[in-house]
């Protein structure tokens, strides 16, 4: 059956920094992200999720500047692994090791 509305959808650029509120949310979001085994998007999840604690004040939190914060978590970034454990530590999550499974 064809779809014979002429209704057009508009559609919105969605941001997940906007539904980040709690620590269980990042803790879920990060989990998420590193189940993927993937850098780059462990790096935009980390992105989001300092948008969403306002990158000005988790900067000042980090002691860094915020125009470094955003370089280091923008798509082109490759942050210190200094400063992805601070940021870690600044969100109060630790990094866990476990074996993979098969």
């Amino acid at each position: 059956m064809k779809n014979t509305t002429s209704e057009k959808v508009t559609l919105s650029d969605w941001d997940p920094a906007e539904i980040i509120e709690t620590k269980e949310d990042v803790f879920a979001f990060l989990e998420g992200a590193l189940e993927e085994n993937d850098p780059d998007f462990l790096l935009s999840t980390l992105g989001h999720i300092a948008r969403s604690h306002g990158m000005a004040q988790l900067a000042k939190e980090l002691g860094i500047d915020r125009a470094d914060l955003y370089k280091s978590l923008s798509p082109e970034g490759n942050p210190a692994f200094k400063t992805v454990f601070k940021l870690f530590d600044t969100l109060g999550l630790r990094i866990r090791l476990e074996p993979k499974t098969a």
